[in-house]
């Protein structure tokens, strides 16, 4: 018979870190800068830009 797992906290908190820092990031106005990075390799790669 197999034991049920055991709930870890660890993961829950470390899931909600990585949230809350995201959000902050997101009110920071970093993902405008992060697209805009994007945009330009994928431009770079392709050969458009």
């Amino acid at each position: 018979m197999r034991r049920p797992a055991r709930f870890d906290w660890r993961g829950i908190c470390a899931a909600g870190a990585g949230l809350l820092m995201m959000g902050y990031g997101i009110y920071r106005g970093e993902m405008k800068v992060v697209f805009d990075k994007a945009v330009n390799i994928c431009m770079e790669c392709i050969g458009l830009g």
